[in-house]
């Protein structure tokens, strides 16, 4: 089967949607029903999703923030509302307008920041307002927002007081240090200005004042060091950021102690709260921390599967999906490929069994800390890798330009059985980015894996899938 055959069919599915495309892999045709009704699974070894891979925002936020050296490129718009909406509105198109202090504008460019991004466009002109202005913003991993608020506590401390005036607080001690290290950047030529980690193992004798001037904490101990340490005093916070609000209140204790700290602020405190996502229960948690917010929203970008086309191979069992990917490898060029599985004990054996190919494989999965993770994200991007095998842990967020091809080995299912059509989504989403076309294989090795097929399918009303037989 040669690579222009493949190429073919994929050209023909672009000029007849609605038509099923037809590719030889194989000669005997398994004996798959394409009709199945609802089936529920049998939960064993096979079928049942590992816990450890279930989405954890915080391990996922912290991955984010590891594997990115440079600004993601988003094309989503911003739309700003503001608290007076007589009040003019302004956006900045490079750091010399905002009037920084010079150890801070070189402290900007020595970060790699040549002009600002869209979310700081519009959030560092109502951050660095005086009087200070409150705000609530929307903003993913890649976006700047974190060097935003740095930048914005910098400029507010004055260094010649010996306390503390900022304080940060993020959901966990991982995503405390990484923001630690961004005002360290920074602040590298502004150096009267001090930072201190109020996280666990940071410990402190009793009747000690913290004489930093930033403090960058976890709320169970920055709650801690304010309220019985004394180490703090509340009433001379100047700016309260909140970082990764939708992590913090998914974090059990930590929205109550979010609140109690924000209690304990004066009223002209400068409140800024950052959410990747804006959720009813993030908005409700948003609008008690931050009073008379200005609100910047990533206005909805609609992801689409527009570029990806989509087929499906019908196979018995898991060695002749094995076959089949054997098969799909020697008809076509691929640059790089990532393939999901359900459990890391699928994923363990099929990147075994791809090595044992010849393929250079990487293998990502849950139990592997998340510094391994980036370790391995980093390898497969610079292409020492050209197949990563996951788990879900890798279905989101990670952007590798040179993916051509996503395979799903196993379909994405909740943990009733039902088809998880946003992981699907998310999935194959890893190919097609860029503007560039991309291609999902689908693995269908029973009555069940078809019904799950069909009902994504429905799902995605508008997105036909082809058959590979």
């Amino acid at each position: 089967m040669a690579t222009d055959s493949w190429a073919l069919a994929v050209d023909e599915q672009e000029a007849a949607a609605e038509s099923l495309g037809t590719l030889q892999i194989k000669d005997e045709k398994p004996k798959v029903e394409a009709n199945g009704t609802d089936v529920k699974p049998v939960e064993n070894a096979e079928t049942k999703p590992d816990d450890d891979d279930k989405e954890d925002k915080a391990a996922q936020s912290l991955l984010n923030k590891l594997i990115r050296s440079n600004l993601v490129n988003t094309t989503n718009q911003v739309e700003v509302l503001q608290r007076d909406p007589n009040s003019p509105l302004y956006s900045v198109k490079s750091f010399e307008e905002l009037r920084l202090k010079p150890q801070l504008l070189q402290g900007v460019y020595a970060m790699g920041f040549n002009r600002p991004s869209k979310i700081q466009e519009n959030a560092l002109p109502m951050m660095l307002a005086e009087p200070p202005q409150n705000l609530i913003a929307q903003s993913q991993s890649g976006t700047g927002k974190t060097a935003a608020f740095v930048l914005a506590m910098l400029s507010h401390v004055d260094p010649a007081r010996k306390y503390p005036q900022c304080l940060c607080v993020s959901p966990t001690y991982e995503l405390a240090l990484q923001t630690g290290k961004v005002i360290e950047q920074m602040g590298k030529s502004y150096t009267e200005v001090k930072l201190a980690y109020a996280v666990r193992g940071n410990k402190l004798e009793r009747g000690m004042k913290i004489q930093e001037q930033i403090v960058i904490g976890t709320p169970g101990t920055v709650l801690d060091w304010c309220a019985k340490l004394k180490f703090i005093d509340a009433k001379k916070i100047k700016v309260f950021v909140l970082d990764e609000a939708d992590v913090m209140i998914a974090t059990q204790g930590h929205q109550d102690q979010s609140i109690r700290i924000q209690r304990m602020l004066p009223s002209d405190c400068q409140m800024l709260l950052f959410s990747a996502t804006f959720e009813d229960s993030v908005w409700k948690f948003a609008q008690r921390i931050v009073p008379e917010p200005n609100i910047i929203k990533l206005k909805r970008e609609e992801e689409t599967l527009d570029t990806i086309k989509q087929y499906y191979v019908l196979c018995n069992n898991k060695e002749e999906k094995f076959q089949a990917l054997c098969n799909i490898y020697g008809a076509i060029t691929i640059a790089q490929a990532m393939i999901f599985c359900h459990t890391r004990k699928t994923a363990g054996w099929l990147a075994g069994e791809l090595s044992r190919e010849g393929h250079q494989v990487a293998l990502l999965s849950g139990e592997m800390m998340v510094e391994q993770r980036a370790a391995v994200i980093e390898r497969f991007r610079d292409g020492k890798e050209k197949v990563l095998v996951t788990t879900n842990v890798c279905a989101r967020g990670i952007d590798v330009e040179q993916v051509s091809v996503v395979i799903n080995f196993d379909l994405p299912v909740d943990r009733e059985g039902n088809p998880d059509n946003e992981t699907y989504l998310h999935r194959i989403g890893r190919t097609g980015r860029f503007g560039k076309r991309g291609l999902a294989i689908n693995m269908v090795d029973s009555k069940l894996s078809m019904s799950i097929l069909n009902r994504i399918q429905d799902h995605f009303s508008k997105i036909p899938l082809c058959v590979v037989q």
